[in-house]
């Protein structure tokens, strides 16, 4: 009789087709065997009964910032994937900014590549990053390891991560298209957000409302537009990174109609946060882009539901509670990002599968195995197969719960989503064939990551 290091019984197996019950068993990280409807015959030094709960793959999560090292009072490696695990997420890919110093070099990376191996309790892949100064440092960290590059077309907001200009940004673009390798952007006129903001507060403008229509949506329009121009000219694989409207993911879909070599994320602010939110919530829910009205979340999720959007990630950008505060009502000072990580599975399971039908195999392909193909992790990670990575999220759909700060891992317990009632909850997460959460809890110290 064979024997496993852990057994998974009598689970609803989640693929992109189907949903049968079955058994996983697991052996060195990997998973060796999947038998459907019927009990399979082995041992375990382990073993889960999942009856009546759903498994799909462990998420990815493209986009998040952890900001380590350098900015640990703001997140940390050890806070940021406790968060992911508890969530579902298994892998993440960490945004070179916001950690000083930012990931531009070999040399930066190495560092940020020895906090994750120390720390992290799930998989972890890194962003290099495109600035003005390093177009020349290109080759040398794709070569050691970056999952792509990431590039500000407006400000970011970090002092030592500059934006590009043109000229730069199709430099970097033809020496990205070099290597085989593709750009992330954060497409934002700068010329546009800068004019309208400086009109609004020279105005004394600055509610929510104002903030919101200083960056419009046709500021993301006209940079994804130009930055697909660019992508024609050079040849570079293109990312659009937290689209906030339906209208900007037409532009991207026409250029894929023809030949643009171009796939869009979109957030799970976007499709469960409106402007409301961010005038109730203040702070907590403003992020660039903002927040939209009701329709355009609508609009979303009907891009979502049609296959318009390629990834969902959470744009995890986390800071300190007084960062967040908005003082004297001027909504254009507070720091512009979301704490989400941990309730990314959660949004698409409430908002999405039980409140709008969308299929759990839309899930999947959204959070694991588009992220998994799109950057060269399938077949080993994005979906539950034989011989793929044991990297696995066990749902009970069943039970609702309401968030609580108490509940979030994160260095700050602050979000948005506290106070929501979500129905689907994480019970355990599996990583590399490892229980990293289970019931609530953390469940290993640390992870480092296994190569495949």
């Amino acid at each position: 009789m064979a024997t496993y290091d852990l057994i998974i019984r009598n689970g609803n197996i989640v693929t992109l087709d189907s949903i049968v019950q079955g058994d996983i068993a697991i052996k060195e990280g990997k998973i060796k065997e999947v038998s459907i409807g019927e009990h399979l015959e082995a041992i375990a030094e382990r073993e889960i009964d999942a009856e009546g709960q759903h498994i799909l793959p462990g998420l990815i999560d493209t986009h998040v910032h952890f900001n380590e090292p350098g900015r640990t009072n703001w997140e940390g490696i050890q806070t940021g994937s406790r968060s992911l695990a508890a969530g579902g997420v298994t892998t993440y890919f960490d945004m070179p900014l916001n950690s000083t110093p930012p990931t531009i070099n070999k040399e930066n990376l190495e560092l940020k590549r020895a906090c994750s191996e120390e720390k992290s309790v799930v998989n972890y892949r890194f962003w290099g990053g495109l600035v003005p100064e390093n177009i020349e440092n290109i080759k040398e960290l794709y070569e050691n390891g970056v999952i792509g590059f990431k590039a500000f077309m407006s400000p970011s907001g970090i002092a030592d991560f500059n934006h590009v200009d043109d000229v730069t940004i199709f430099k970097g673009m033809r020496e990205i298209a070099s290597v085989g390798s593709l750009l992330a952007v954060h497409a934002e006129s700068t010329v546009i957000c800068d004019q309208l903001a400086q009109e609004k507060q020279s105005q004394n403008k600055t509610s929510a409302k104002d903030f919101v229509e200083s960056r419009p949506i046709i500021s993301e329009i006209e940079a994804v537009r130009r930055i697909i121009s660019y992508a024609e000219a050079t040849g570079c694989k293109l990312h659009v990174v937290h689209a906030s409207s339906r209208k900007v993911v037409d532009v991207i879909n026409e250029a894929k109609q023809r030949g643009v070599d171009i796939t869009v994320e979109t957030c799970p602010h976007y499709l469960s946060l409106t402007l409301k939110d961010l005038e109730e919530k203040g702070g907590l829910a403003k992020c660039c882009p903002p927040l939209r009205d009701d329709q355009e979340v609508e609009q979303l999720w009907e891009a979502v539901a049609n296959g318009e959007i390629d990834v969902i990630a959470s744009d995890h950008s986390p800071a300190p509670a007084s960062m967040k505060e908005v003082t004297n009502g001027d909504f254009f000072k507070a720091w512009g990002g979301i704490s989400g990580a941990q309730s990314t599975l959660n949004i698409m399971l409430t908002e999405g599968h039980f409140n709008r039908n969308l299929p759990l195999g839309k899930i999947v392909e959204l959070t694991a195995t588009n992220p998994a193909k799109l950057f060269g992790l399938y077949p080993h990670k994005g979906i539950i197969a034989v011989d793929s990575d044991a990297d696995l999220a066990i749902v009970n759909l069943t039970e609702s719960f309401e968030l609580k700060k108490e509940d979030l891992f994160y260095r700050h317990q602050h979000s948005p989503y506290v106070g929501r009632t979500f129905k689907g909850k994480v019970t355990t997460t599996i990583v590399n064939g490892d229980i990293v959460f289970e019931d609530g809890n953390i469940t290993i110290v640390e992870k480092t990551e296994i190569n495949s």
